[in-house]
């Protein structure tokens, strides 16, 4: 059980009734009476006696609160680029009631329990929305990883290559076997960056404003190698690994294969690989530079399909902001630009916009924002659905409604995005968390101070 779950404030009990709402997998009439400690007591007909109980009407569809498990706030050390208060504040205007904070980008890392500490004490009463953190496993740190466990992190994070921070150095297969097993006896998943650098990649030189320069810089076999090791490090320590924002369709039977095998092995995506492609970036927007690159379109059908046969897990937003001006819009080099694509608060009308192009119900879109990253994080006992006992974290949308994205409509920090400008098929209209408002469209309301930190105890 979370720690904290228990002291949740006392609210009124009260109920929130839809005529369309997302319940095991289907949508049907229903109400939902919340307790006075924001959980569902009942999921009853919609038209259940409700008595002397308040009951709030929603026409749109209702469903789980979203659950991001890949978010960087970067706070503390670099609130310049984005921070508990703004980023939870975005969270909640798309939907997201739970999030999971990465361990790099802020300093100090996130890779000793001091550390984790130091992130802890700054939260204050910033939050708007529930966030879980994850350590990170670097060389020489595997003797922290319980520490870090026993204080509540759901995971830790590693990379296969240089991650551009340098107090979060990359880890070599010799690292890997030293932290694997503990992670394994922990009962906590390893996420991956997932890239292997080979000298068959050509330097990223030459025309810098070129996307496909620097696409040429970072080739799938980068993936499709670093995955083969991880694959076989996961049969050897079985230990959960789990490859974070995948961007090589041709990686996919390797996935599948290992899947079919039995091993604790899964596998996530974003927006950004599949509702983008290398050949509509222009030269020299760099708000559209992410580590893994955005590919061609062939490769994102294959990254659908993949989707769709399961071989994909689920779908995160990898928000990874900076300052606007670390992105070189002046130069547009490519090459130099800090790779990170800012999209928290768009991942549901991002996938949704692509997803119903392709056949996918909105049941199933939200299958893969929800109850699925909330079984990595070991969050699925109380969070992704809407069912008796779980927090009342709702979120309500229209599926219907076409938006254009502005600076003034996002509310993380930092207004660079490639999504600028472009219309969205589908509006979150009001997000609740534990049965309490956090966001209405058009409403500027502050409710920060509602969001609790997600730590789980292990040892």
């Amino acid at each position: 059980m979370p720690r904290g779950a228990t002291v949740m404030p006392v609210q009124r009990r009260h109920a929130i009734r839809a005529e369309s709402t997302l319940i095991d997998g289907s949508f049907r009439p229903a109400t939902i009476f919340i307790d006075e400690h924001g959980l569902i007591e009942a999921v009853s007909s919609y038209g259940e006696p409700l008595g002397e109980i308040p009951v709030e009407h929603v026409v749109d569809r209702l469903i789980a609160g979203l659950v991001d498990t890949h978010v960087h706030i970067n706070e503390p050390g670099r609130t310049l680029w984005e921070g508990f208060a703004t980023a939870t504040r975005a969270a909640a205007a798309g939907g997201v009631t739970s999030l999971v904070d990465m361990p790099l980008n802020c300093i100090p890392v996130t890779t000793t329990l001091d550390a984790l500490k130091v992130k802890l004490e700054a939260i204050g009463e910033q939050l708007t929305v529930d966030v879980g953190f994850w350590g990170g496993v670097v060389p020489g740190n595997a003797a922290e990883l319980s520490r870090l466990a026993g204080h509540g992190i759901l995971g830790a994070k590693c990379f296969l290559c240089p991650s551009g921070i340098d107090d979060f150095p990359h880890s070599t297969i010799s690292d890997l076997r030293l932290a694997m097993p503990i992670m394994r006896d922990l009962g906590l998943p390893l996420l991956v960056h997932a890239e292997l650098e080979s000298e068959a990649a050509p330097a990223c030189s030459g025309d810098v404003r070129r996307y496909q320069t620097y696409l040429d810089s970072r080739p799938r076999s980068w993936e499709d190698l670093a995955i083969t090791m991880m694959i076989g490090l996961c049969r050897e320590t079985r230990c959960a690994v789990h490859i974070v924002h995948l961007s090589s369709a041709s990686a996919l039977p390797l996935i599948r294969a290992a899947k079919d095998e039995g091993l604790p092995f899964t596998v996530e995506t974003c927006p950004h690989y599949l509702c983008l492609s290398a050949e509509e970036v222009p030269d020299g927007a760099t708000e559209f530079k992410c580590a893994p690159p955005i590919r061609e379109s062939v490769n994102r059908d294959g990254l659908w399909r993949g989707l769709a046969d399961g071989t994909i897990d689920f779908v995160t937003s990898d928000h990874s902001p900076c300052t606007p001006g670390l992105k070189k819009p002046l130069e547009g080099d490519f090459c130099g630009a800090w790779g990170g694509i800012a999209s928290l608060q768009l991942g549901l009308p991002a996938i949704w916009s692509e997803a119903q192009l392709r056949g996918f119900s909105l049941e199933q879109v939200v299958e893969l924002l929800t109850s699925k990253p909330a079984r990595l994080a070991g969050l699925h006992t109380r969070k992704g659905q809407i069912a008796r006992g779980f927090d009342a974290d709702l979120c309500a949308f229209d599926p219907d409604a076409v938006t254009t994205v502005t600076p003034e409509t996002l509310r993380f920090r930092n207004k660079v995005s490639p999504y600028l400008g472009r219309d969205l098929n589908g509006a979150v209209q009001k997000t609740w968390l534990r049965g309490l408002p956090v966001f209405e469209a058009g409403v500027q309301t502050d409710l920060s101070g509602r969001g609790r930190p997600l730590l789980t105890q292990r040892c």
